[in-house]
Formats: structure tokens, sequence, C-alpha cells
């Protein structure tokens, strides 16, 4: 996904279109048509003044984005923390959009009156800089640069168009969307068993992808060169966007890919992918996996045993013919074993945009902001149900405010609890923000301690 952090002007920033499609509704089923799709003669933007107005989620956003330094009772807290965030805000235009870089709130207040008065399309968060953004021009000369930024994922199913044959571009299917369900277990797992971080937050993207946010004190605190070092921890593609082979193994898995194989990509790939993308069913799509393999006598023996037969269940036969090939026989090599793993890799590993995760001045797309293209929340994923997770029954923007409309005679004001984005609020506040509050309030009360003993010491030194 582009980020917009790439542009170098700031403040305003003009985006003039490219032709790209209005606001489309995803609808499959007939009887939900009527609540997915946009109303002739109603704007996006009157259906996100609706949402900003009695759904979006402001005090669960400012608790989470605070770290606990909204707490203004206790010593050790940070009252500046909140107010040296960078929010972004997409505005659309009659012509173009407008992006408004280096936004900045003191207090949830204030960010909830900006986002209702100008009604943005998409909001972006960045970094927490060492003052306030807005007033960065300001301090020009002692220095304005980023001190704490999550440690950030963007998966993008576009990045595996060239493995996946159901879809291309921006569109997903069931089929296809497995590729997200491995990166998510593939890359929690890892950040939880391999780096030891608790509070991570996966979002669906509200079209073609998802994000992940690692939220522990210890991530936020990573400089460059550290998330540099993370995103090579996640990167086995190698070569160019025309190389032929990107996955090469030289010796023996890491631990952390072999987990990633055998816990993850093999079964699905065997169980899945083969069959849905119907890689050996087509003469193409087998001739590429074998282009894979660097022995020509294996090669050659392979299509000429597949060429023009028919069999049942001709994918899975095939990939076990393929195994057998490279496994057996005492003249294969360790290298021609690894080639399995190899094409496992290549087709189902996860993908993820390395200079998002190294950058700290990199914005990301706020969860519960509304994608304009699909009109789909982006709702938290989770990561230990990812399976279950369908990015088509997400709820739309016309579906929340049909439903506020259905339920309309309820007697309460809490209007989340009308909709169906009140299961996915109430995930990110129990599963998620409930906990890292915790540990942040913990960390808060350890950190002054510590300062006063210091203090303490000093004193009696």
């Amino acid at each position: 996904m582009a980020s917009i952090a790439a542009c170098s002007s700031p403040g305003i920033v003009p985006k003039q279109e490219h032709g790209e499609d209005p606001m489309q509704i995803d609808s499959n089923a007939p009887e939900q048509r009527h609540i997915n799709r946009v109303p002739e003669g109603l704007l996006l933007t009157d259906y996100l003044r609706i949402y900003y107005g009695k759904l979006f989620p402001y005090m669960d956003m400012f608790k989470w984005l605070s770290y606990g330094n909204a707490d203004g009772k206790h010593p050790g807290c940070d009252s500046s923390y909140f107010g040296r965030r960078e929010f972004s805000f997409t505005i659309k235009s009659d012509r173009d959009e407008i992006y408004l870089r280096f936004q900045s709130f003191s207090n949830a207040s204030e960010m909830e009156s900006a986002i209702k008065a100008k009604c943005p399309t998409k909001i972006d968060i960045g970094a927490v800089y060492t003052v306030d953004p807005a007033k960065r021009h300001a301090y020009a000369q002692s220095g304005f640069s980023p001190v704490e930024r999550e440690l950030i994922f963007d998966i993008d199913i576009t990045d595996y168009d060239d493995v996946r044959y159901c879809c291309s571009g921006a569109d997903i299917c069931s089929d296809c969307w497995p590729l997200m369900t491995i990166a998510i277990k593939v890359i929690d797992t890892a950040l939880r068993e391999d780096f030891g971080f608790n509070h991570i937050l996966w979002v669906f993207s509200g079209r073609r992808g998802v994000h992940c946010w690692v939220c522990d004190s210890r991530a936020r605190r990573l400089s460059k060169e550290q998330r540099s070092a993370i995103a090579d921890y996640f990167n086995v593609y190698k070569g160019g966007e025309n190389s032929l082979k990107k996955v090469t193994f030289s010796g023996p898995l890491h631990p952390s890919l072999a987990r990633a194989y055998t816990d993850v990509l093999k079964h699905y790939f065997e169980e899945k992918w083969i069959s849905t993308q119907k890689l050996f069913e087509h003469e193409e799509r087998f001739h590429k996996i074998l282009q894979l393999i660097p022995d020509e006598s294996v090669v050659s023996e392979l299509a000429g045993k597949w060429q023009g037969s028919r069999l049942e269940h001709v994918n899975s036969v095939r990939w076990d013919q393929l195994k057998h090939m490279l496994q057996s026989g005492s003249k294969k090599t360790q290298g021609l074993r690894r080639c399995i793993e190899e094409i496992v890799f290549s087709y189902t590993y996860p993908r993820i945009d390395i200079q998002v995760t190294k950058g700290m001045n990199h914005l990301l797309k706020a969860p519960f902001c509304v994608h304009p293209g699909t009109g789909r929340v982006c709702v938290p994923i989770d990561p230990n149900n990812c399976e279950q997770f369908d990015p088509t029954s997400v709820p739309t923007l016309a579906q929340l405010l049909e439903e506020l409309n259905a339920n309309a005679s309820i007697g309460t004001d809490n209007y989340m609890e009308k909709t169906s984005l009140g299961l996915s609020v109430n995930f990110f506040r129990t599963s998620f923000l409930e906990p890292l509050f915790k540990t942040c309030k913990e960390e808060l009360e350890s950190a002054y301690n510590t300062k006063i003993q210091q203090s303490k010491d000093s004193l009696n030194w």
C-alpha cells in the first residue's frame, strides 16, 4: 500500500485523482443490497458525518494512543504525550483530495471536534515527536524528530498477484484471503515468541490487506536500525521484481521459518492453495513451479509425465509426484529437497512492506476508519481466530446507518450497541486496550518509583 508519509511537503498536500472509482459498497447477497449500497444523491461525507457523530470510538482511540499518560492524577504521567502525536486527515473536495499532515490535539475532545468538523475520508496515525507537530516550525532550530512510534506492518494482497490466479489488483475472495490469515498467524507468533511482544493489534485495511500495530513500550521506542533488523527478520524474498526465483535456502531453516513452515505454511499450501488456485491443472501454472527446480532432468521428467494427462484430484496427485521426485533417490541432494520448502514459501510466506516497518515517520490508517472505496470499516481482527474472519462480512458504512435507523426505538444513548460495529469495538476494548492499559499503568508506576529512588540515592550520597 502506498504511504502518504512519502510526501515531502509539510502541511496541506493536494493529491489529484487518477480515475479512481467513486465509492462502491460490496454486495454479495441480493437481500443485503438495500443496506450495502450508497443511495443516489447522498455523498460519502453525508454518511461519514453521521458515523463520526454517533459511532466513531473517540475515547477508546484516545486511551490507546495516550498509553496511560491521560491520567493526570499520577505524577509520573507525561501530560504532553498525546499532544505530540501526529495525525493526518485526507479531505475530499469537489476536484481532488487534500492531505492535512501534522495535525495534533491536546485531548480527546479536541480530536473529536476536529474530526467532526473536517469529516476526513481517511485518518492516518503517525509518530510521537519531540514537540507538538502543529508547532514544529517554531522548533526547527532545536530539532523536530520522532521519538516514539509503534512497530507497524502493512501486508497488501496485491503483492501476491504473481502467485494468485483467482483475483488480481484490489479484488479479493475467499480463495485468496487465506494469504492474509497466513500472514497474521506467522507474524503474530514470531512477534510474541521470538521477540517477546504482548500488545499486538491486527486491523483489516478495509479492502485488500491487514495492518499490524505492536504497542509494547519496548516496541514503540525501537530505533530505526532495530526496526530494520526486525523487518529483515521477516524477509525471505530476494532479488528484483522480475527475478524468477525469489526464495533460496542454502542450509537448515532458521527455527522461526521452520516453525512457520510446519505449523502454518505446509498445511495451507497443500490443503487449500494448490487446489483453490489450480496450480497443477494449467500448464503455464505448473511450469512456473517447475522453473523453481534447478535439476533439468527432474523438470523434464515431471513435465513429460504431466503433459496431456488428465487425473482425478490432479493438483494433489501432481504435488505428491513432485515431492517424491525431489525427496527420494540417492542422487537427490539436500538442495533439491530444499526446493519443496522454497516453493511453499514462495507462494505463501508473508510479504510485508519493509519500508513501512523500518521507518518511524510512516503514517498508517487508523483503526475504525471507513475505506472510501468499499465503505467497509477497518475493524480489528482476532489473531487467535483469524481463520473465521471474512472481509466480505465486515460492516459497511451504509449498513451501520441502516442498523441505526432500524433500532432507533431502542431506549439507549449508546449508539454502538445498536449496530454490528459494537462487537468489534468491544473486542478492541477487552482483548487489546484493557491489557495494554494495565501494563502501561504498571510501567508508569515502576518508572516513577525508580526515579524517586534515584533522587533519594543522590541525596544520600
